[in-house]
């Protein structure tokens, strides 16, 4: 296929993945360059919600994923300081319904495996793996893109150039070197735990999030149920790049009896034998988009805080918009004219800008919700009782119902 029709994609995590299918399912030819020699799970779980989830059924995903994630029947939002719960928000079948598309919970290996199958499997898909993105230049046909596997070093010519690669994105420091992620002051640490050595009643049926003072902790169940999936946010002054740093497991199990957690919520850390976990960095609000030939998306766009669980649904977001939009620039679009590559890119970032702005806000309020002390937590708890889980999760239809 010409290079007129083929678009470069650096980064094979689950937000390029996903482009690059989206992108073929519109007739380009797409290359995706990834660094890493095979594509390894970083970090555990990740809840998939119904707007993710019918971007991945409409890609063809849907019984590949199906096998392998669980449906949750509710989030049960419980207190630190009780041990009990304070609402639950139902989810399962009737929500599934409502919203149109299944709400997951999945091994983020699950998902990107699943991913990489279809890809793989492909023709207009060129999945290049240990080949790493070095840098890019802009010309009238579009953008000359170098890359380099071990020692060899080759260019590519493209209509255009998208940046999925992750947060410390190489392709967004060269197109706004000055746009950089911040720290936040928090960083969480992940574990999973087989399900036979936990306690029945300790078992989650759906997701569990645990409220508590300058904390909180995350768990539902991964791999077919027969893994646990729990991810515990604190504030820390550890601030390293990178999503896989060993944590000392009794280092987070003080952390939390200090505080004094609720003793089956450190029952639940205490059963995690190998932690890992990662500084919480996020870009600024609305996130940096495209300029010329070339687009992020993703985290290397809009890196977010994890308190909406909403990174991986706004990258699957995105790559559905951008394939749209892309699409457009090869037809005619509803007024009957053909777009440019750069104006198709610029039409994606005003598709995106706003929505991704109100979901990292939505992140930054629930962080500072989940972590209230004294008399505050108390007030937010009584305040969700009232409220009631249908009503809360009716607050978050603006999320779930999004449609590309």
């Amino acid at each position: 296929m010409p290079a007129s029709r083929t678009i470069v994609v650096a980064g094979a995590g689950i937000g390029g993945l996903t482009a690059s299918l989206a992108l073929a399912a519109r007739g380009f030819r797409v290359v995706v360059l990834e660094k890493t020699e095979r594509l390894e799970e970083a970090g555990a779980g990740l809840q998939l919600s119904p707007n993710a989830s019918r971007v991945l059924i409409g890609l063809g995903l849907g019984d590949r994923l199906a096998q392998r994630a669980v449906a949750p029947d509710a989030v049960t939002v419980m207190s630190a300081r009780s041990g009990r719960a304070v609402v639950r928000l139902p989810l399962g079948e009737a929500a599934a319904a409502r919203a149109g598309a299944p709400y997951w919970v999945i091994h983020r290996a699950d998902l990107q495996s699943a991913l990489e199958a279809q890809v793989v499997a492909h023709p207009s898909i060129d999945l290049r793996l240990g080949c790493r993105f070095e840098d890019f230049a802009s010309d009238a046909r579009g953008v000359t893109v170098g890359h380099r596997r071990r020692t060899e070093r080759k260019q590519e010519q493209a209509l255009a150039l998208i940046g999925a690669d992750g947060i410390w994105s190489a392709v967004r420091g060269q197109l706004f070197p000055s746009t950089q992620p911040r720290f936040s002051g928090l960083i969480a640490w992940r574990g999973t735990v087989d399900a036979k050595v936990m306690p029945r009643t300790d078992l989650p049926a759906g997701v569990q999030l645990w409220m508590g003072p300058q904390a909180h902790l995350v768990l539902y169940p991964i791999s077919g149920g027969r893994r646990i999936n729990l991810v515990a946010i604190v504030a820390d002054d550890w601030n390293r790049e990178g999503w896989s740093a060993p944590g000392e497991p009794r280092e987070i199990r003080n952390r939390f009896a200090a505080a004094g957690w609720a003793s089956s919520a450190r029952d639940l850390i205490g059963a995690v034998e190998s932690w890992k976990r990662w500084a919480l960095f996020a870009m600024p609000d609305g996130g940096a988009w495209t300029a010329g030939a070339t687009a992020l998306l993703g985290d290397a766009s809009h890196g977010m805080l994890p308190f909406a669980a909403q990174g991986a649904g706004m990258a699957i977001e995105d790559a559905a918009v951008l394939a749209q939009c892309l699409g457009d620039s090869h037809g005619a679009n509803a007024a009957g004219d053909t777009l440019s590559v750069p104006a198709s890119l610029q039409r994606y970032a005003q598709a995106r800008r706003a929505r991704v702005a109100r979901v990292q806000r939505l992140a930054q309020q629930n962080g500072r919700i989940y972590h209230l002390t004294g008399p505050m937590a108390l007030a937010r708890d009584l305040a969700m009782q009232a409220l009631g889980g249908e009503r809360l999760l009716a607050r978050q239809g603006w999320v779930y119902d999004w449609r590309p």
